[in-house]
Protein backbone atom coordinates (compact mmCIF):
# COMPACT_ATOMS: atom_id res chain seq x y z
CA UNK A 1 0.00 0.00 0.00
CA UNK A 2 1.41 3.37 -1.13
CA UNK A 3 1.91 5.94 2.03
CA UNK A 4 0.65 9.23 2.00
CA UNK A 5 2.91 12.24 1.71
CA UNK A 6 2.62 12.96 5.73
CA UNK A 7 3.25 8.94 6.87
CA UNK A 8 6.96 9.86 3.96
CA UNK A 9 7.54 12.89 5.83
CA UNK A 10 7.78 11.19 9.24
CA UNK A 11 9.77 8.41 7.48
CA UNK A 12 12.00 11.21 6.49
CA UNK A 13 12.33 12.51 10.08
CA UNK A 14 12.95 9.26 11.29
CA UNK A 15 15.84 8.54 9.08
CA UNK A 16 17.16 12.18 9.64
CA UNK A 17 16.82 11.01 13.51
CA UNK A 18 18.83 7.96 12.83
CA UNK A 19 22.27 9.64 10.27
CA UNK A 20 21.82 12.25 13.42
CA UNK A 21 22.04 9.21 16.13
CA UNK A 22 24.77 7.89 14.76
CA UNK A 23 27.10 10.37 14.14
CA UNK A 24 26.67 10.89 10.25
CA UNK A 25 25.66 14.18 10.40
CA UNK A 26 26.80 17.59 12.96
CA UNK A 27 24.67 19.90 13.36
CA UNK A 28 23.16 21.37 10.63
CA UNK A 29 24.58 18.69 7.83
CA UNK A 30 23.24 16.48 5.65
CA UNK A 31 19.58 16.33 3.18
CA UNK A 32 17.68 13.68 2.39
CA UNK A 33 14.92 13.82 -0.15
CA UNK A 34 11.85 11.49 -1.72
CA UNK A 35 10.46 11.68 -5.24
CA UNK A 36 6.67 11.37 -5.35
CA UNK A 37 6.35 11.06 -8.46
CA UNK A 38 8.17 12.81 -11.71
CA UNK A 39 7.55 16.84 -10.84
CA UNK A 40 7.13 16.12 -7.03
CA UNK A 41 9.05 15.76 -4.55
CA UNK A 42 9.81 16.19 -0.74
CA UNK A 43 13.22 17.18 0.94
CA UNK A 44 14.54 18.26 4.04
CA UNK A 45 14.98 21.84 4.69
CA UNK A 46 18.06 23.99 5.14
CA UNK A 47 19.53 25.22 8.70
CA UNK A 48 18.11 22.55 11.08
CA UNK A 49 19.50 19.65 12.95
CA UNK A 50 18.14 16.54 10.92
CA UNK A 51 17.93 14.76 14.36
CA UNK A 52 15.03 17.03 15.96
CA UNK A 53 12.83 17.31 12.37
CA UNK A 54 9.03 17.07 13.07
CA UNK A 55 6.70 16.39 9.55
CA UNK A 56 6.02 20.20 9.00
CA UNK A 57 9.64 20.79 8.72
CA UNK A 58 9.94 18.79 5.14
CA UNK A 59 9.36 20.85 1.61
CA UNK A 60 8.17 19.91 -1.35
CA UNK A 61 10.07 21.13 -4.29
CA UNK A 62 9.64 20.30 -8.12
CA UNK A 63 11.86 18.58 -10.34
CA UNK A 64 13.93 22.03 -10.89
CA UNK A 65 13.78 22.24 -7.39
CA UNK A 66 11.60 25.08 -7.23
CA UNK A 67 9.61 25.85 -3.77
CA UNK A 68 6.22 23.92 -4.35
CA UNK A 69 4.67 23.81 -0.70
CA UNK A 70 7.09 25.11 2.85
CA UNK A 71 6.15 26.19 5.79
CA UNK A 72 7.47 29.33 7.31
CA UNK A 73 10.43 29.61 8.60
CA UNK A 74 11.82 26.79 6.31
CA UNK A 75 13.18 26.40 2.61
CA UNK A 76 14.74 23.76 0.71
CA UNK A 77 18.41 22.58 1.32
CA UNK A 78 20.53 24.64 -0.99
CA UNK A 79 22.36 21.22 -1.85
CA UNK A 80 18.84 20.14 -3.62
CA UNK A 81 20.45 20.64 -7.09
CA UNK A 82 22.88 17.80 -5.98
CA UNK A 83 19.74 15.21 -5.65
CA UNK A 84 17.84 17.04 -8.87
CA UNK A 85 21.05 15.85 -10.90
CA UNK A 86 20.68 11.99 -9.61
CA UNK A 87 16.25 11.79 -10.24
CA UNK A 88 16.99 13.42 -13.63
CA UNK A 89 19.81 10.57 -14.68
CA UNK A 90 18.32 7.39 -12.78
CA UNK A 91 14.77 7.05 -13.21
CA UNK A 92 14.51 4.25 -11.28
CA UNK A 93 15.21 5.86 -8.24
CA UNK A 94 12.92 7.33 -5.45
CA UNK A 95 15.33 8.42 -2.46
CA UNK A 96 18.58 10.59 -1.74
CA UNK A 97 20.57 10.60 1.19
CA UNK A 98 23.38 12.92 1.68
CA UNK A 99 25.83 12.78 5.01
CA UNK A 100 29.36 13.04 6.29
CA UNK A 101 29.57 9.85 8.02
CA UNK A 102 32.85 10.11 9.92
CA UNK A 103 35.41 7.45 8.54
CA UNK A 104 33.95 7.53 5.26
CA UNK A 105 34.34 11.23 5.01
CA UNK A 106 37.68 10.63 6.19
CA UNK A 107 38.51 8.28 3.02
CA UNK A 108 36.82 11.41 1.05
CA UNK A 109 38.89 13.77 2.84
CA UNK A 110 42.32 11.97 2.34
CA UNK A 111 41.43 11.27 -0.98
CA UNK A 112 40.79 7.69 -1.28
CA UNK A 113 38.11 5.67 -3.10
CA UNK A 114 36.76 2.56 -1.21
CA UNK A 115 37.24 0.20 -3.85
CA UNK A 116 39.45 -2.93 -1.94
CA UNK A 117 37.35 -5.78 -2.04
CA UNK A 118 37.81 -7.11 2.08
CA UNK A 119 34.20 -8.39 3.02
CA UNK A 120 31.37 -10.15 0.80
CA UNK A 121 28.92 -7.72 1.74
CA UNK A 122 30.64 -4.95 0.78
CA UNK A 123 31.16 -6.41 -2.28
CA UNK A 124 27.59 -7.84 -2.89
CA UNK A 125 25.86 -4.78 -1.69
CA UNK A 126 27.95 -1.98 -3.05
CA UNK A 127 31.10 -2.71 -5.14
CA UNK A 128 33.21 0.25 -6.08
CA UNK A 129 32.32 3.13 -4.07
CA UNK A 130 34.51 6.07 -6.16
CA UNK A 131 35.50 9.39 -5.65
CA UNK A 132 33.60 12.60 -7.26
CA UNK A 133 35.83 15.41 -7.48
CA UNK A 134 35.68 18.42 -5.03
CA UNK A 135 32.96 21.18 -6.07
CA UNK A 136 31.43 24.11 -4.31
CA UNK A 137 28.21 23.42 -1.98
CA UNK A 138 25.44 24.83 -2.64
CA UNK A 139 26.44 25.17 -6.41
CA UNK A 140 26.28 23.43 -9.61
CA UNK A 141 29.70 22.39 -9.37
CA UNK A 142 28.38 19.29 -7.31
CA UNK A 143 25.74 17.81 -9.37
CA UNK A 144 28.12 18.06 -12.54
CA UNK A 145 30.59 16.36 -10.48
CA UNK A 146 28.71 13.67 -9.65
CA UNK A 147 26.94 13.05 -12.82
CA UNK A 148 29.63 10.77 -14.57
CA UNK A 149 29.12 8.18 -11.74
CA UNK A 150 25.28 7.99 -11.66
CA UNK A 151 25.10 5.59 -14.49
CA UNK A 152 27.06 3.11 -12.76
CA UNK A 153 27.07 3.18 -9.04
CA UNK A 154 24.33 3.82 -6.46
CA UNK A 155 26.73 5.63 -3.85
CA UNK A 156 29.63 8.13 -4.10
CA UNK A 157 31.78 9.54 -2.08
CA UNK A 158 32.05 13.48 -2.20
CA UNK A 159 35.94 14.45 -2.39
CA UNK A 160 36.66 16.67 1.21
CA UNK A 161 33.09 16.94 1.22
CA UNK A 162 30.96 13.54 2.95
CA UNK A 163 29.15 10.37 1.01
CA UNK A 164 26.08 10.28 -0.69
CA UNK A 165 23.90 7.28 -2.01
CA UNK A 166 20.86 6.50 -3.23
CA UNK A 167 18.23 4.25 -4.35
CA UNK A 168 14.68 2.85 -5.21
CA UNK A 169 13.13 3.90 -2.04
CA UNK A 170 14.36 5.85 1.49
CA UNK A 171 15.02 2.81 3.42
CA UNK A 172 17.44 1.44 0.39
CA UNK A 173 19.20 5.06 0.00
CA UNK A 174 19.59 5.03 4.44
CA UNK A 175 21.18 1.71 4.48
CA UNK A 176 23.55 2.12 1.76
CA UNK A 177 24.57 4.94 3.78
CA UNK A 178 24.84 3.13 6.57
CA UNK A 179 26.91 0.31 4.35
CA UNK A 180 29.40 2.95 2.89
CA UNK A 181 30.06 3.85 6.44
CA UNK A 182 30.65 0.62 8.08
CA UNK A 183 32.80 -0.64 5.06
CA UNK A 184 35.16 2.26 5.22
CA UNK A 185 35.43 2.14 9.32
CA UNK A 186 36.56 -1.50 8.78
CA UNK A 187 38.80 -0.75 5.87
CA UNK A 188 40.38 2.08 8.06
CA UNK A 189 40.59 -0.55 11.08
CA UNK A 190 42.14 -2.94 8.67
CA UNK A 191 44.88 -1.01 7.72
CA UNK A 192 45.95 0.12 11.22
CA UNK A 193 46.83 -3.72 11.35
CA UNK A 194 48.88 -3.97 8.88
CA UNK A 195 46.48 -3.48 5.73
CA UNK A 196 43.57 -6.07 4.68
CA UNK A 197 43.75 -9.23 2.75
CA UNK A 198 41.86 -8.58 -0.53
CA UNK A 199 40.03 -10.88 -2.27
CA UNK A 200 41.30 -12.39 -5.23
CA UNK A 201 39.51 -11.78 -8.74
CA UNK A 202 38.18 -15.06 -8.30
CA UNK A 203 36.25 -14.63 -5.24
CA UNK A 204 35.20 -11.24 -6.59
CA UNK A 205 33.53 -13.01 -9.74
CA UNK A 206 31.49 -15.63 -7.37
CA UNK A 207 30.76 -12.65 -5.05
CA UNK A 208 29.46 -10.96 -7.99
CA UNK A 209 27.20 -13.59 -9.35
CA UNK A 210 25.85 -14.18 -6.26
CA UNK A 211 24.73 -10.54 -6.45
CA UNK A 212 23.32 -11.08 -9.83
CA UNK A 213 21.33 -14.21 -9.29
CA UNK A 214 20.15 -12.28 -6.25
CA UNK A 215 18.42 -9.79 -8.69
CA UNK A 216 19.44 -6.71 -6.97
CA UNK A 217 18.31 -3.70 -8.10
CA UNK A 218 20.27 -0.84 -8.56
CA UNK A 219 23.75 -0.54 -10.45
CA UNK A 220 26.59 -2.44 -9.59
CA UNK A 221 30.50 -3.47 -11.17
CA UNK A 222 29.01 -6.75 -11.21
CA UNK A 223 26.42 -5.55 -13.82
CA UNK A 224 29.13 -3.68 -16.06
CA UNK A 225 32.19 -6.01 -15.95
CA UNK A 226 31.01 -9.35 -16.99
CA UNK A 227 33.70 -9.50 -19.75
CA UNK A 228 36.18 -7.26 -18.15
CA UNK A 229 39.35 -9.19 -18.85
CA UNK A 230 42.36 -9.30 -16.55
CA UNK A 231 41.45 -6.37 -14.41
CA UNK A 232 40.32 -6.63 -11.46
CA UNK A 233 37.24 -3.96 -11.24
CA UNK A 234 36.32 -3.64 -7.42
CA UNK A 235 40.55 -3.87 -6.44
CA UNK A 236 41.63 -0.92 -8.62
CA UNK A 237 38.13 0.75 -9.45
CA UNK A 238 38.69 0.49 -13.68
CA UNK A 239 35.30 -0.28 -15.20
CA UNK A 240 35.83 -1.38 -18.87
CA UNK A 241 33.66 -0.69 -21.48
CA UNK A 242 32.74 -4.08 -22.24
CA UNK A 243 30.82 -5.15 -19.70
CA UNK A 244 26.76 -5.98 -21.06
CA UNK A 245 25.24 -3.08 -20.14
CA UNK A 246 28.08 -0.30 -21.33
CA UNK A 247 31.28 0.94 -18.78
CA UNK A 248 32.60 4.26 -17.52
CA UNK A 249 33.54 6.70 -19.82
CA UNK A 250 37.76 7.05 -20.47
CA UNK A 251 37.66 10.30 -18.39
CA UNK A 252 36.03 8.70 -15.52
CA UNK A 253 38.14 5.95 -15.81
CA UNK A 254 41.61 7.62 -16.02
CA UNK A 255 40.43 9.66 -13.16
CA UNK A 256 39.51 7.32 -10.80
CA UNK A 257 42.53 5.03 -12.21
CA UNK A 258 44.54 7.75 -10.97
CA UNK A 259 43.13 8.39 -7.63
CA UNK A 260 43.49 4.68 -6.25
CA UNK A 261 47.27 4.64 -7.76
CA UNK A 262 48.12 7.42 -5.78
CA UNK A 263 45.92 6.33 -2.61
CA UNK A 264 48.64 2.91 -2.77
CA UNK A 265 51.73 5.07 -3.22
CA UNK A 266 52.11 3.91 -6.78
Amino acid sequence: MALNEYEIKKQICDIGKRIYDRNMVAANDGNISVKLNDNEFLCTPTGVSKGFMTPEFICKVDAEGKVLQANKGFRPSSEIKMHMRVYQKRPDVGSVVHAHPTFATAFAIAGIPLTQPIMPEAVIALGCVPIAPYGTPSTMEIPDAVEPYLEHFDQVLLESHGALTWGQDLQTAYYKMESVEFYAELLYKARQLGGPKEFDEKTVQRLYEIRRQMGLPGRHPADLCQNKGQANCHNCGNCSSSGANGGASEEMISEITRKVLASLGK
